[in-house]
């Protein structure tokens, strides 16, 4: 028996802080299942009709949602029963609750359920609180006063009203303050993001600068049509001596930098067409992880290094230790065949055999180090890495190391935005140009300020240290040799393990590597000339 029924119904407007994609049912104006990008829209209206029907059984309240995207109607959907109420909008199918009506139960089970259909009803009711300015000041001066409560209650079909809420104290001082929504806090300190336990953890610099919401402001600036400086936060953010120590860039390379790119455009038209005819087809996640594999079993490594296979990198790839063991990440996002090839050289010709070699060596730790008194092996061993990376692709343009340059430079002098807008001048992709952005302003947090993370000059700056002495540097020896510069493998050679390590097998024949390393310095356009005030 149906009793007398009492409809409520308000709109909330959500704003949409998640993209997701929500499908049209079949009785739209196409006929046919249409995909809505949600992204499209600013806002959804959610209509909620509750509807309070009284039987002689007990109440029962049911509720009917109405969403609009824009001024058409996007989703009607039927009457659920309160106690299945859940999001339909973002809940999958298979987790929906059926919408029919509950049927009838035992006694000993509808006591219960009465009572639980009061406690509900007590929540649902709707009761707003009204604070009016304290009437008095106490005379002592303090700013605390009580305010008075006005409570207005609505009642249902039982007759019941709701209890008065008691008088509140209140600060009138603070009451303004209290009630507004808090803004964005961009002056937190980044250490805030991480946990207590884990604020005192101390990461390798790289991974300390690695921004935690870099995806989220990469999004927020692109709608922002590039107008907008992100904010960056970091959960174990690095020392501030060590940030210090990589602020101030160096500009003695920078006209070869431009040179490079210039030369790279003039054959090319643009970087996009440069991408396109020296990088190859993109790789798919099963492609990349054929190659990685086949260049291991080359390499004799496929017992030593397992695979890591990420989309979160800021570089393209990267030698990392996880429970003792090497593991190689690589980006699988945008990578393209001959690019792979040159990562494996890049992380595991060089890096990891390099640091193999190291261990065996007598200045394999840092207090023999001191003792000899080594030179740090950068830049050499990212300009030799660097050099790997493009050894054997028809066109060798140090682009990436000439950009990486020449955009840390720029970063020290201009904010986030101004700096992407003048990359225009070499690249056009967005994407790109974000992800060369990042590196450069990475470890900072409010990008609106000039500053730079110039770690990256390195590459260049080794690369072409190298070219200069191609002719003369015994590069088996350097490699051999495991973490030291190129100065001081003349007088390390007598003093050296050499039993027991390896070099990459594209280095066997060394005077095709040398010929190699001559082509990539007449395709950069860099003569003798050019690399004679190379220190």
């Amino acid at each position: 028996m149906t009793g007398s029924k009492v409809k409520r119904s308000w709109a909330v407007r959500v704003p949409l802080s998640k993209y997701q994609k929500f499908r049209l049912p079949k009785s739209t104006n196409s006929g046919e299942n249409a995909c809505v990008d949600m992204r499209v829209a600013n806002k959804i209206t959610v209509q909620i009709t509750m509807v309070e029907e009284k039987t002689k059984r007990g109440i029962n309240i049911y509720w009917q949602r109405k969403n609009y995207l824009g001024s058409a109607l996007w989703r009607h959907e039927p009457m659920l029963p309160l106690r299945c109420l859940m999001d339909r909008v973002t809940t999958p199918k298979a987790m929906q609750c059926s919408t029919e009506i509950i049927p009838s139960e035992k006694k000993s089970r509808r006591r219960g359920k009465k009572k639980l259909l009061r406690h509900r009803k007590s929540e649902t009711s709707a009761s707003w609180t009204v604070l009016s300015s304290p009437s008095s000041t106490p005379s002592n001066g303090s700013s605390n006063a009580v305010a008075s409560t006005t409570v207005l209650s609505t009642k249902f079909d039982t007759g019941k009203q709701l209890t008065r809420l008691p008088k509140l104290r209140v600060n009138s001082a603070r009451f303004d303050v209290l009630s507004t929504p808090p803004p964005r806090n961009i002056g937190a300190p980044a250490a805030a993001l991480a946990p207590p336990s884990e604020r005192r953890k101390k990461l390798p610099l790289l991974a300390a600068i690695k921004p935690e919401n870099e995806k989220s402001e990469c999004e927020r600036f692109m709608r922002a049509n590039f107008n907008y400086n992100p904010f960056f936060l970091y959960r174990n953010p690095a020392d501030e001596e060590m940030m210090e120590r990589f602020s101030t860039p160096s500009d003695q390379y920078l006209p070869i930098a431009i040179h490079i790119m210039e030369e790279a455009i003039q054959h090319f038209g643009s970087y996009e067409n440069f991408e396109e005819h020296t990088g190859g087809r993109v790789l798919t996640r099963v492609q990349i992880l054929s190659l990685v594999r086949r260049y291991l079993k080359k390499e004799d490594l496929e017992s030593e290094i397992q695979v890591n296979l990420s989309e979160d990198l800021l570089s393209r790839g990267s030698m990392t230790q996880k429970k003792g063991r090497p593991q190689l990440n690589v980006r699988v996002f945008n990578l393209r065949e001959n690019w792979c090839d040159g990562l494996l050289r890049h992380e595991i010709g060089t890096h990891y055999l390099r640091s193999c070699n190291n261990r065996l060596q007598p200045w394999g730790l840092g207090r023999q180090r001191r003792e000899l008194c080594l030179q740090h092996f950068n830049p050499t061993e990212e300009g030799l890495a660097s050099l790997h990376s493009v050894l054997f692709r028809p066109q060798p343009y140090l682009w990436r190391a000439a950009l990486l340059y020449y955009v840390t430079h720029k970063a020290a002098h201009l904010s986030f935005r101004d700096l992407f807008l003048d990359l225009g001048k070499f690249v056009q992709s967005p994407t790109v140009r974000w992800d060369y952005c990042v590196r450069a302003k990475r470890g900072q947090s409010d990008t609106s300020l000039p500053g730079t993370f110039c770690k990256d000059q390195v590459y260049l700056d080794g690369a072409l240290q190298l070219l200069k002495r191609r002719r003369t540097l015994d590069f088996h020896m350097l490699v051999r040799l495991g973490k030291v510069a190129h100065g001081d493998v003349d007088r390390l050679m007598e003093h050296c393990q050499v039993e027991g390590t390896r070099i990459p097998s594209f280095m066997n024949d060394l005077a095709q590597y040398r010929q190699q390393l001559n082509n990539i310095a007449f395709c950069n356009g860099l003569t003798d000339t050019m690399l004679e005030d190379v220190a």
